[in-house]
């Protein structure tokens, strides 16, 4: 068998494993501040250097772009624009670049980071449903196959994520089980139900129904900035307009959504903007706060701490969020209430999409012997309750949460039948 990846390529995080039996696989770490990690950001920046252009990847890429915004071009997320048939390519320094040429400039940085070179098969999961306007899956995978290519990679196969995860989860069952999995990831949740059997000791399985929605953890970041931070950066405020009070342009504070977007708006005539009507805002004091939050590029850490307290808030009914740049005394108490109600729509529209590839797969809940939650978000109390009133909280399984998917792909790749589960 030639050497064999499983790579599980994320909007947040990227994830490579390679199997060492039948049923057991390794992630590959790479080293990080004197430690070693097996789950990279998937960011990606360029930076000029005695007039060579630079690639870092992953953490680097973060720790680059904080050390100097202003000449380095930093991408994040940008699986997010895998389908779209609208973005054609981005100039970086003069040079264009496909989307196709932004991950292999990101795979090969990653490879080099893990002292791997890149293998003849490689397992990459695929989403079942893309995020994004308009989205294309052939021109997604097209553009993942010539990535690859590029790498010297002489098999690539796709399989659904969730397939990928229920696989893993699934290769300790001893009888024949529907299995459900659902699959949280940054931008996307994706859903599978698959049908396990054993036809001569050997495992196989049924693609009963998939479905998907671009529903994920970043949305449940940004519905936090939204309503504990923003309010206190001047959203909601307004400024004395000609003839009337007006309000501050929504468009300045749904840069927050991506941390990253800070930087582009601080270069932006808005900014220039902003600072011009700061003398007729009717909160001065908000605004001046969000001016210098933009100037001393304060998006990441930012973004760290809302993290952080969605975390808390898996666990506690209480979190804390500390942010010095809001104030050296700001300090706001955020009940798990509070923050379902501020995810209660996106929660109804996860729980829809639930209903739907359960209803166009023709299976019923009480048909679902298991169910697997895998992805950061699973952890969120709420989401978790989705699946505990529909199916019963006996059914619901969930571990090794963030590697489950690569470790699935390797274990396809390693097997005879590999294709027989490609998507």
């Amino acid at each position: 068998m030639p050497p064999v990846l499983g790579l599980d390529f994320g909007t947040t995080n990227t994830v490579m494993a390679m199997p060492d039996s039948a049923d057991q696989a390794h992630t590959l770490s790479i080293p990080v501040e004197n430690t070693a990690v097996d789950t990279l950001r998937s960011a990606l920046c360029f930076f000029r250097a005695q007039n060579i252009t630079g690639v870092e990847a992953g953490p680097f890429a973060i720790e680059k772009f904080i050390e100097d915004p202003e000449d380095v071009r930093f991408i994040q997320s940008f699986k997010t624009f895998a389908a779209s048939p609208h973005f054609a390519g981005t100039y970086i320094f003069g040079k264009r670049y496909t989307f196709d040429a932004l991950l292999e400039s990101f795979l090969a940085r990653v490879f080099e980071y893990a002292r791997f070179d890149a293998p003849e098969r490689i397992i990459i999961g695929r989403p079942v449903a893309f995020a994004g306007a308009d989205p294309d899956p052939a021109l997604a995978t097209q553009r993942y196959q010539n990535a690859l290519r590029a790498l010297g990679v002489k098999e690539v196969i796709f399989v659904y994520e969730p397939v990928a995860a229920a696989f893993f989860f699934a290769r300790a069952l001893t009888r024949p089980a529907t299995i459900l999995v659902a699959d949280f990831g940054g931008g996307t949740t994706d859903f599978s139900i698959m049908q396990f059997d054993f036809v001569k000791g050997a495992l196989k399985a049924k693609a009963l129904g998939h479905g998907g929605i671009g529903i994920a953890g970043d949305h449940f970041d940004y519905r936090i900035i939204n309503h504990a931070v923003l309010p206190r950066l001047g959203k909601g405020s307004k400024f004395r307009g000609l003839f009337k009070d007006e309000d501050f342009p929504d468009s300045w504070f749904s840069s927050f959504s991506r941390w990253n977007s800070l930087s582009i708006l601080k270069a932006s005539s808005e900014f220039r903007e902003m600072k011009t009507l700061l003398s007729r805002a009717r909160a001065p004091e908000k605004i001046e706060r969000f001016i210098r939050l933009v100037d001393d590029d304060q998006g990441y850490p930012l973004y760290r701490a809302i993290s952080e307290v969605k975390m808390q808030l898996s666990q506690h009914d209480n979190a804390t969020l500390r942010f010095a740049p809001l104030g050296a005394d700001f300090e706001m108490n955020i009940k798990r209430s509070e923050f379902e109600s501020w995810i209660a729509h996106d929660l109804d529209r996860l729980e829809t999409t639930l209903q739907d590839t359960l209803r166009s797969s023709n299976i019923g809940t009480g048909e679902i012997d298991q169910v697997f939650l895998t992805g950061g978000t699973s952890f969120v109390p709420a989401v978790r309750a989705i699946f505990e009133h529909t199916f019963g909280a006996a059914k619901i399984e969930s571990g090794d949460e963030m590697i489950s998917i690569a470790n699935g792909l390797a274990l396809i790749g390693a097997r005879e039948d590999c294709q027989a589960w490609a998507a």
